[in-house]
């Protein structure tokens, strides 16, 4: 009614204006149309208003069951598959090192020198005496089967002779200790004893360490009754063990948040749980090609121990969790939507394991819960969109609405002029298809 009192005050002044100078029946016809454009904006206005609004568009996501598996991460730290710490087995000078450090060996290698000299003499004077022994045993065989010599007499020279034979066999064993191998194959660390040292007196010197990284094992911890929970659902066959064959996988996750490449497998659990701290052992192996990962490092692990069918994965947003139960939006294919009551197992990353309250083809909402209004009944499902694209998305529906509203600006202002009426209708119309591809 402001638009039509404007409207017909300036067709009055209008009228007053040219009333001196010209007929009134000249101007009834631009008078007329001023009225008309008026009353038309009016009415147009008046529509708007009483028109109901359209449903808002929210974001669903559509239900399908399957076999989900029933992951846990657990804290773990790395371990070496096989240690094994070189030690000097024989006392003596170390003359050299003949490998490098950090290298990988093979088991058998040659890693250091002692000196063998006084070994070597001990050796020598073993194999005489063994020389001295056999020969006395010889002469004394004729003599005892002609009765020169008595029995006991033969016998003290067989042992004597055995006596000698073992000394040799035990001296060779220390000149073989003088040269150091690696026992097993691996990676070897830093030298710990230096050449020239002497090592062996008194006691055998670590001399380096040998490990083998390549499988790693995984040690975890567990909590004692979240092992009695599963093995009780599994035996009540609630749930079926997610291992096969080669047993349960493990996935590792790494201090930054990646994803190790490789993936593992579960080797045992420990009968007994720790007393002071509750907690059940468990070790995984895990592959190491690379040599990427290091003995000694905290890592967490993902594994699958259990699986349970006819189960969904709903993101945690959909889920309304109170005192009274677990709910979720269901929306129907006419766009109506209710509350419906769930059963939540666990939760999986950023969504949870619902084992019961869905059906397959059900669409549950995900994204705009706040367009609800009280009394609405009817919403718009489209397709859940994840956070940066939706974001996008709002953005340009934004930039393309501020177009439209500034087009309908410049269309009050030009008044009753058509060709002004016309561009702003135009620059509208272009504003507003762009803002429906966004909005989509």
């Amino acid at each position: 009614m402001l638009h039509f009192f404007v409207a017909s005050k300036d067709a009055a002044m209008t009228m007053n204006c040219f009333s001196s100078t010209t007929p009134k029946s000249r101007y009834l016809p631009l008078v007329a149309a001023v009225l008309t454009l008026a009353l038309s904006a009016c009415g147009d206005k008046q529509q708007a208003a009483s028109g109901a609004p359209p449903a808002p568009e929210v974001g669903v996501a559509t239900v399908e069951l399957g076999t989900v598996g029933l992951g846990t991460e657990l804290p773990g730290r790395l371990e070496a598959s096989r240690v094994a710490e070189v030690r000097a087995r024989a006392a003596g000078i170390l003359l050299k090192r003949h490998f490098r450090e950090g290298s990988e060996v093979k088991a058998g290698q040659t890693l250091f020198t002692i000196d063998s000299a006084p070994y070597r003499a001990s050796l020598a004077s073993a194999q005489a005496n063994l020389a001295q022994a056999s020969a006395l045993l010889q002469r004394y065989k004729p003599l005892l089967e002609s009765g020169a010599i008595s029995k006991q007499e033969f016998d003290n020279a067989q042992a004597a002779e055995k006596v000698a034979r073992a000394q040799v066999q035990a001296a060779s064993i220390n000149v073989g200790y003088t040269t150091v191998t690696a026992p097993i194959s691996g990676r070897i660390g830093r030298e710990l004893a230096t050449e020239g040292a002497l090592v062996g007196q008194g006691q055998a010197t670590h001399l380096a360490t040998i490990q083998q990284t390549n499988p790693l094992y995984v040690n975890l911890t567990q909590s004692a009754n979240e092992v009695m929970h599963l093995r009780q659902a599994l035996q009540a066959g609630k749930l079926k063990s997610a291992g096969d064959g080669d047993g349960v996988r493990v996935q590792v996750v790494l201090e930054n948040g990646q994803v190790y490449e490789h993936s593992g497998r579960l080797l045992f659990t420990d009968l007994t749980v720790d007393a002071g701290t509750g907690q059940v052992s468990l070790r995984a192996e895990l592959p190491n090609p690379d040599y990427l990962l290091l003995p000694g490092m905290y890592v967490r692990v993902r594994l699958e121990q259990a699986q349970v069918e006819n189960a969904v994965l709903v993101p945690q947003q959909a889920v309304t969790r109170s005192a009274h139960g677990d709910t979720v939006m269901v929306v129907a294919a006419d766009g109506t939507f209710a509350p419906r009551p769930v059963k939540i197992s666990q939760s999986q990353g950023n969504s949870w394991v619902v084992v019961d309250g869905l059906k397959n083809g059900e669409q549950v909402m995900v994204d705009g819960f706040m367009k609800l209004r009280p009394g609405m009944t009817k919403v718009k499902a489209v397709p859940f969109q994840a956070a940066g694209a939706a974001s996008a998305a709002v953005g340009s529906a934004s930039a393309a609405s501020s177009a439209a509203e500034s087009a309908s600006g410049a269309a009050s202002a030009a008044g009753a002029g058509g060709a002004a009426s016309a561009a702003a209708s135009a620059a509208a119309s272009t504003a507003a298809a762009a803002s429906a591809p966004a909005s989509k």
